[in-house]
């Protein structure tokens, strides 16, 4: 009676337990989006901070662009200096702050348990500011989802939660960090379903996106409530232009592929050198002083670019400038491994080639009817698309950062003509080269946890296909049994009963039963080692899995939830034949059109018909 309620009440307690956890990390997540907002502030007021020290000798928090300096070519030395610092930081902070970090953070997820070093939660904020405020062409939004990132693991590595759970709280961690600078909750939940989770299941779904509310929330506390990049009123775009701009997602995607093979070949430069990797900062930032000289806008964080681009009113030399001169000094910088994102560099470059295509559609195909913002917007998400491989994410942060809803059918056109163009001649994307060359690979689609979704039902092997044998027969009986009718014993496995009372005490293997070592005088339940755990035929797979993990058995005994009658029997071997199945499903290929007998009758008879006439 005690085992049957357990059965009976297994459901209720492990949904119970479900709901508990997932509001426990969901206010792990909430506590960890406030201090995020917190955090990406002074990121922000660090970065000006560092701007008005480095470019004007001012002690200011006041946000400020290093373009308006009047320093002449003694802006060469800054970025290098700050470079210096930076690479000094990491050789006796922590390596992990080199680069944008989202390479750093999947690792961890796929590899690592999720486990950053809390130390990363100081550095990289701090690594980001000293890079940016120095000249350096990134945006706060890489080294703040870095930062997030690493609070919640922090946070998960200080309590008693799963892998899972913690890997949870990075994203929601990441993804709040987004949200706090850009003020974009949805494209932030779109980000770590596509890049960081690699799943959509509510045990994640929920505490990720309370973080994003909150973070949205901090965005407009602690920053502002208008467009991050505003711009002029989009109307609907016309069929023509619609066709015009998935053309310019085209073009981009290849400049996506282009983009990103270039940050790597840089990077393997640099690892070429002949010195420690602590002075390749400073020897980047040269690079970047020296673009900065003849080409001021490129240094920096420029958002303020962003809009501009967006604004469709830039001169062409000025976006060409934008265009090749920030990516060759964000390459350079990036590929040096100093401390930086990618996110903007990908905006600041897709708004302005956006923008010059859509300015070459007007010249030579006026009556399509292009407008130049709507052009730099599909540009600046197009590249986002095709360099991340982050297709939902880019269109709806396009979305979010402008407010401008019918601009969706020209981003989704665009999006995924780049998208296309990156899946096919690129394998890994800017965000997952690096851990490819590592050799650690990352899930590149989703599927239904079949566990889940199926029940024991679907899968168990039946009772008359799984005999009975009672206790009180010898190993040798049983042996005799088995020879006689092979046909009844297919699944290799026997249920054995206690004689006097029927009940299920057990089950045995058919190489248990002829092991050598098996005295043929000993009574069969002799071979059993464990009570045979019994599940409801209703129950997941799922369950099925846990509770062969937990007892040992590789069999369960499987019964009518209402009756309590046995069914049959469950194997490790049945569930692995479902994953086998979707294998099969996945790889074969046939025609099946479905139709009766009498249908197929009728086109046979028509066939032959016809044959005979010809």
């Amino acid at each position: 009676m005690a085992t049957e309620t357990t059965k009976a009440h297994i459901d209720a307690f492990e949904y119970r337990k479900k709901v508990r956890r997932t509001l426990y990390i969901s206010g792990l997540a909430l506590v960890n989006a406030i201090i995020v907002g917190f955090i990406a502030k002074g990121l922000v007021l660090l970065i000006a901070l560092f701007t008005q020290l480095s470019f004007f000798g001012r002690f200011s928090f006041h946000e400020v662009s290093p373009s308006e300096n009047s320093l002449g070519y003694w802006i060469v030395l800054i970025p290098s200096l700050g470079g210096l610092i930076v690479g000094i930081m990491a050789r006796f902070g922590s390596p992990a702050i080199r680069g944008h970090g989202i390479p750093e953070a999947l690792e961890k997820i796929a590899k690592g348990e999720s486990k950053i070093h809390p130390l990363i939660t100081i550095l990289k904020p701090l690594s980001a500011a000293v890079s940016i405020g120095t000249g350096g062409p990134f945006g706060a939004e890489g080294p703040i989802i870095s930062t997030g990132g690493a609070l919640g693991s922090f946070c998960g590595q200080t309590l008693h939660i799963t892998a899972q759970e913690r890997k949870v709280l990075l994203a929601a961690g990441a993804t709040a960090g987004m949200t706090a600078i850009f003020g974009t909750p949805f494209a932030a939940i779109l980000l770590a379903i596509e890049l960081l989770l690699f799943e959509f299941s509510s045990r994640s779904f929920i505490p990720v996106m309370i973080a994003c509310v909150t973070g949205a929330c901090m965005h407009f506390l602690l920053f502002e409530v208008t467009p991050t990049f505003p711009m002029p009123e989009i109307g609907q775009a016309s069929t023509g232009a619609i066709v015009a701009y998935s053309i310019i997602g085209l073009i981009i995607g290849f400049a996506s592929v282009i983009v990103t093979k270039a940050i790597y070949i840089v990077e393997d430069l640099f690892e070429r050198l002949p010195i420690h990797w602590m002075w390749w900062p400073a020897l980047g930032g040269i690079a970047v002083g020296a673009i900065g000289i003849f080409a001021p806008d490129t240094l920096g964080v420029g958002y303020q670019n962003i809009t501009h681009s967006l604004s469709g009113q830039l001169s062409i030399s000025l976006l060409v400038s934008l265009c090749f001169w920030k990516f060759i000094s964000w390459a350079i910088a990036l590929g040096s491994g100093t401390s930086g994102g990618t996110l903007a560099p990908l905006l600041t470059i897709g708004s302005s080639l956006g923008c010059l295509l859509g300015m070459l559609g007007q010249y030579y195909f006026p009556e399509v009817n292009i407008m130049l913002p709507l052009a730099a917007l599909v540009g600046m998400a197009a590249l986002f698309a095709g360099a991340a491989r982050a297709l939902l994410t880019s269109i709806v942060f396009a979305m979010e950062t402008t407010m401008q809803e019918s601009t969706l059918l020209p981003l989704i056109a665009g999006c995924v003509a780049s998208y296309l163009v990156s899946f096919i001649f690129m394998k890994t994307t800017i965000m997952t080269e690096k851990i490819h060359r590592r050799g650690i690979r990352l899930p590149d689609s989703y599927y239904p946890d079949l566990l889940e979704t199926q029940s024991i039902r679907d899968i168990m092997v039946l009772e008359n296909k799984t005999p009975l044998v009672s206790g009180a027969l010898t190993i040798g009986n049983v042996k005799a049994l088995f020879q006689e009718n092979r046909a009844a014993y297919a699944h290799n496995v026997f249920i054995v009963v206690d004689d006097i009372t029927q009940e299920k005490i057990g089950v045995i293997s058919k190489e248990a039963l002829f092991r050598p070592t098996s005295d043929d005088a000993n009574p069969v339940q002799s071979l059993i080692r464990h009570k045979l755990p019994s599940l409801y035929s209703d129950n997941s797979l799922q369950l099925a899995v846990e509770f062969i993990l937990k007892t040992g058995q590789d069999t369960l005994s499987i019964e009518d939830r209402a009756s309590r009658k046995f069914l049959g029997v469950v194997s490790s071997r049945d569930i692995l034949h479902v994953f086998e199945q979707r294998l099969k499903e996945e790889n074969n290929k046939e025609k099946h059109i479905y139709m009766s007998a009498k249908a197929r009758s009728v086109l046979r008879n028509g066939v032959n018909l016809l044959r005979k006439k010809s």
